[in-house]
Parts: C-alpha cells; sequence; structure tokens
C-alpha cells in the first residue's frame, strides 16, 4: 500500500500541514478558514448520519462536494479516496470472502463443528462464536457474519435454543475477531495507513492479535455466560431454511425415479435418418423411449422427423438394458440425469432448483418432460401441476407449473436469475448449506492461505497480495466475475472513497487540532490514559449511529493530533482507537453485522444495549490495558 495516505502536503488549498496547526496553537484562526468549515461539514455530516433519511454514498461524496465548493480541496483531492490503495484492498477482500463463503467452506466448518459439539448448548455457543471470530479476521465481520448466521439460526433451533441467544453474540464476536488480523475490517487497513503517513511502520498483519486474542476470549465468554440472561427470547422474524436435508425432501416430494438416461445418437448409429416414432427399443428388456430432442439445440423433436447426428434420446429403464442398446445402437451416454436421485442430490459439482413458472414466462407453451436435456447440460428431473406428478410423457408448460432442475451450481445460478422462472430455494443458498466441498473449495482454501502467508511475511504489499487473491479466485473459476460484482458492499466502498478527503480536509486544515487541543483540555493533558478514555468515549458514542467506518475516518485524525500534542508516538493512539471503533454494540444501525441478526434473533432496537455495555466495557479495559504495553507511548 501506499505510504501517502492520507496526503500530508498541500491537500488544503487554504492552508494546511505544519504551518495551519501552528496558527490554530497561536489562536490567530482567521473567522472562516479551512479548519471552521471542515469541522462545519463534518457536523453537518454526523447529523445526516444519525438522521439516516439520506443514503450513506450521498452525504459522502457531498461533503466532498462541499469542501470542493468552499475551496478547502481542489476537485482533483476531492475525488482521491476512490483511487485510494485502501479501497482497492478492500474491494479485493470481498472477492476473497465470496470465494470462501460461496464454495461452501463455511457451511462444512459449521458441519464439522456441530459433530464436535452435539447438542450441548453452551458448547455450541462458544465453539460458533469462536469460529465466527476466526472467521471474521480472514474475510471480514461482515463477511464471516452474513455467512454463519443462516448456520447458527439452524443450530440454534436444532438444539432448542432461541436464535436470539446466539445472533447477536455472532455479531459481537465477529466485531472482536476483526481485530485479530489486518484483514478483519476496513478499519484497520486506515489505521495502517495512517501510520504510514505518520511516517511510522504500518501494522503487521497478524500484529492487531495483541490485543485481539483477548478481545475474543472475553468476549465469547460473556456472550455464552451472560448472554442467556440478558438476551430477549422471542421468535425468529426471518429464520433461514434449514436445507440439510433438502436432497431427501426434493426426492420424496416428486418421486424422483432413478432410471432414466440421456443417449447421444453417434454417426455410425442405425437410428440415424429414422424418425423417433419408428424406433424400436422393445429388444432391450424394460426399456421405454420417452422423447427425442434435436442436436445441440435441444429442441423436443417432431416424432415423424429423422433423427441426426448428435440427437439426444431419452429413455427410461434398467442400466444393464441401457448399457447394451449403447453397444448395439452405436449410442453415448450424455448422462446418467438421476444417477443423483437419493439423499445425495446434491453434491460439489451438481445440485438442484426447483422453479416456477411465473405469468409472462417465455417457457409458457413450450414441451418440457422428465429427463429433457436444456442447456448448459441442466436436466429437467421432474414437472407437477397444482402438487401432482404430470408423469414422464412430453407435455406444454402452463403458468404456476413446478419444474425440478439438476445442473452444475454454475448453470443454475445463471438461469435461475432469469424472469423466465421463479426459484423456491436459491441455488446458492443450498450449495452454501448442503453441498460437501469439492475442488473449488479446496482450491478457494489454498487461495486464502497464499494472500495471508504473503500478507504475514510482506513479500509484497497487502493490497497486492489481495489484488493476486481476488485474480486468483476469478481464473480458477471459483469466483465468477458476475458474483465478483456482487459481492462488492458499494455502500462501503463509495462510504470510504467519499469519506476520505473530509479526513484529509481534517487533519491538514487544523480541525483535528483543534478537537483534540479541546479534548485534551476536558480531560487534562497530565495522563495519556485519561486521553484514551476521552478518545474511547468520543469514538463510541459516534459509532454507535454512524457507520464505525465513517466514525474511524473522522477520528483517525484527531487521534494522531491529540498524539502530537501530548508528543507522543501515533501507534498506541491509533490502535486504541480501533479498538473503540469495533465496539459498536448498543444499537442495530452501529454496524451491518448487528442489522444482519436484527431479525433472525428477534431483536427490537432497545435490546442491543443490555449485552452491548457489558461488551463495550471489557473493550475499553482490555484497551486500557494491552495497548500501552505493546505499543507504548
Amino acid at each position: 500500500m501506499s505510504a501517502g495516505w492520507p496526503p500530508r502536503e498541500g491537500a488544503c488549498s487554504t492552508g494546511g500541514g505544519k504551518a495551519s496547526r501552528d496558527v490554530v496553537a497561536a489562536g490567530s484562526v482567521p473567522e472562516v478558514d479551512a479548519a471552521s468549515i471542515s469541522l462545519t461539514v463534518l457536523g453537518v455530516v454526523i447529523v445526516l448520519f444519525v438522521w439516516n433519511r439520506l443514503p450513506v454514498e450521498v452525504v459522502a461524496i457531498g461533503s466532498a462536494l462541499v469542501l470542493v465548493a468552499t475551496g478547502v480541496l481542489t476537485l482533483p483531492q476531492a475525488f482521491s479516496g476512490f483511487g485510494d490503495s485502501v479501497v482497492v484492498f478492500i474491494a479485493a477482500l470481498f472477492v476473497v470472502s465470496e470465494g470462501v463463503d460461496a464454495t461452501g467452506l463455511t457451511g462444512w466448518a459449521g458441519q464439522k463443528l456441530l459433530d464436535v459439539a452435539g447438542d450441548d448448548r453452551r458448547r455450541i455457543t462458544m465453539l460458533v462464536l469462536l469460529l465466527c471470530a476466526v472467521l471474521a479476521a480472514l474475510i471480514t465481520v461482515n463477511g464471516a457474519v452474513a455467512s454463519l448466521l443462516p448456520m447458527a439460526v439452524v443450530l440454534a433451533l436444532r438444539v432448542g435454543l432461541a436464535p436470539g441467544r446466539l445472533a447477536m453474540p455472532l455479531a459481537f464476536a465477529g466485531s472482536s475477531g476483526s481485530l485479530l488480523a489486518l484483514t478483519g475490517t476496513p478499519i484497520n487497513v486506515i489505521v495502517s495507513q495512517a501510520a504510514i503517513a505518520e511516517g511510522q511502520k504500518p501494522f503487521g498483519f497478524f500484529e492487531f492479535a495483541w490485543i485481539g486474542v483477548p478481545l475474543v476470549i472475553g468476549t465469547v465468554a460473556l456472550c455464552t455466560w451472560l448472554g442467556p440472561k440478558l438476551l430477549p427470547v422471542r421468535e425468529s422474524l426471518t429464520a433461514a431454511p434449514d436445507l440439510s436435508g433438502h436432497a431427501r425432501t426434493l426426492v420424496e416430494h416428486y418421486a424422483i425415479a432413478p432410471d432414466r438416461y440421456q443417449l447421444r445418437v453417434r454417426e455410425r448409429s442405425p437410428w440415424v435418418g429414422r424418425s423417433s416414432a419408428a424406433l424400436d427399443v422393445a429388444a432391450y428388456d424394460g426399456l421405454a423411449l420417452m422423447a427425442v430432442q434435436h442436436g445441440r439445440t435441444l429442441d423436443v423433436r417432431d416424432p415423424t422427423s429423422p433423427l441426426e447426428v448428435d440427437d439426444v434420446v431419452v429413455v427410461t429403464g434398467p442400466a444393464e438394458s441401457v448399457s447394451r442398446m449403447v453397444v448395439a445402437e452405436h449410442l453415448s451416454l450424455v448422462a446418467a440425469a438421476l444417477e443423483h436421485a437419493s439423499p445425495e442430490l446434491v453434491d460439489a459439482e451438481f445440485g438442484v432448483a426447483e422453479v416456477v413458472v411465473p405469468p409472462r414466462s417465455r417457457l409458457i407453451g413450450q414441451p418440457v418432460f422428465p429427463g429433457m436435456v436444456r442447456s448448459d447440460d441442466r436436466v429437467v428431473l421432474a414437472v407437477q401441476r397444482l402438487g401432482h406428478d404430470l408423469g414422464p410423457e412430453p407435455i406444454t408448460l402452463q403458468v404456476g407449473d413446478t419444474m425440478l432442475m439438476q445442473g452444475s451450481w454454475a448453470a443454475l445460478d445463471r438461469k435461475t436469475g432469469s424472469p423466465d422462472v421463479l426459484v423456491v430455494d436459491s441455488p446458492d443458498l443450498v450449495r452454501r448449506q448442503v453441498a460437501p466441498v469439492g475442488r473449488p473449495a479446496v482450491v478457494a482454501a489454498v487461495i486464502l492461505a497464499f494472500m495471508i502467508v504473503a500478507m504475514a511475511s510482506g513479500v509484497v504489499p497487502p493490497v497486492v497480495a489481495a489484488l493476486l487473491a481476488a485474480g486468483a479466485m476469478v481464473l480458477t473459476n471459483v469466483v465468477s466475475i458476475e458474483q465478483a460484482y456482487r459481492s462488492m458492499s458499494w455502500t462501503t466502498l463509495i462510504l470510504i472513497g467519499g469519506m476520505i478527503p473530509l479526513t484529509v480536509a481534517m487533519q491538514e486544515s487544523g480541525a483535528a487540532d483543534r478537537i483534540a487541543a479541546h479534548l485534551i483540555s476536558v480531560v487534562g493533558g497530565g495522563s495519556p490514559y485519561l486521553l484514551l478514555v476521552g478518545l474511547f468515549v468520543l469514538t463510541a458514542a459516534m459509532g454507535q449511529f454512524v457507520s464505525n467506518t465513517a466514525t474511524a475516518l473522522i477520528m483517525v485524525p484527531i487521534a494522531v493530533s491529540a498524539a502530537d500534542e501530548l508528543g507522543l508516538s501515533t501507534r498506541p493512539f491509533l490502535m486504541f482507537m480501533t479498538v473503540a471503533a469495533a465496539s459498536s454494540f448498543l444499537t442495530p444501525i452501529a454496524t451491518p453485522a448487528n442489522m444482519m441478526v436484527m431479525g433472525p434473533g428477534g431483536y427490537r432496537f432497545g435490546d442491543y444495549w443490555r449485552l452491548g455495555i457489558v461488551v463495550m466495557a471489557w473493550f475499553l479495559v482490555v484497551g486500557l490495558v494491552v495497548v500501552p504495553r505493546v505499543w507504548g507511548w
């Protein structure tokens, strides 16, 4: 990552750097100057964030435009945040996180956890929270909570535990785990860059663990033992479905018979030139001809049309008879369409999707039958109308018909996004919960390991390691380009890119110095511990209503200025501010993770502070004890 974030020289057109700070210290600030404008913009931004009526992206970009209009920043400076390595780094981490989650690694880890924990509620709670903390360190807190929340709710229901007893602790454990490694949260990247900008060494990849480990241990312990006493027991509003028995349920519901096969007509086959009506399969015991599809287009062929090379013949019957006919008639087996029609209907490569034909769908009026091969080698396993199976013969689709389809996960993901069908259970959700890990999961794990090693060893800058890992996820087909785009939290990226200019203006205009000087005058300049407490209170209070990422961007220059005022190292102040920014536990709007668990946990706005205030106090105590001892003054 570049060593110039935020810019230290010439960032503000109306004064900056040391000269501006000297003016502030002397008390000769003009009536209207860059510092006053920056403070005014900051105040308006905080009010708008708390008001929560405008999109945070609009507020962030609007603040940059106001700084340009008032002459505090130039136009290039106002939009330099979007090209900053922090934004690039975080975007790359979103892609890596998607690769780890979409391949089923988190679902696999959850199942292994269940195997270890059994039905002991306290043990399950502890292991789920520890798993979330570790994942948060690797794929960010939002990614960890999003991927583990469905599994956590399902585990809670299986052992008779109210989801609300596990959902909020999951978010809190993720926040503590985000301080285990550089990749845990955008805030870690921001403070590391700020340290570089101050001429000090950046925080190492695992350096955060000095503070993160005790935070995780205490948070997990508090949530496990105090959580049941402080958290409400309510019905989950948006509990994720338990899809662990999904394949078996589909087999029973659709009464799928595992004896249908697709056979491709080869060049030397005697069937070439015959019509499907003239084909005689009676010589092969138990076989019945269902339909014929035309070549690569896979349209259903008219029974009177002659067969051509590459046409697909769909038959049903015993496997032994199919094998004899394949040899005798010079055919080739395309796919044993229903070979997975069992509790193993879903595997690492192939899955199923249940879709409904909606009004105005282009599928209305098209012929379809069980065993039919569609594009991308998707196979129609069964068709129902009004809950009744329509049998093996070709039928014409109508509005409301239901089809069960099998194919590769990638093909199902693409096709179920079409407006021509309504999907019952998202293939992506089914895959994450049910599918065993396969080659993509192994590849994703290897890429993640290489990224961590590269970051921890310092062989390449962290942003380069993250970009290489994200590129590898795409090039190895672990993540498609479409998935990569969908994985981006554009709100986070735009928020950071739009707020960086305000951070620069605060620091270079001397506005941060004013706040720091006022804070020092309130808490006294004799004890750095009191200053840390003041920073914690200010950061934590703001972080309950404003995005903790935005809070960090606002507080970084203030923490730096406070350290400068006392002539102390900025590194302990930056690390302590990171701890304070992560302690956003009192409201559901404090972090995306807090908001994610609100519905599944059945929480109300006022439910968070009871457990949240206890965990926040732990963050303050650990920060005051550990930070000065590890990072000094």
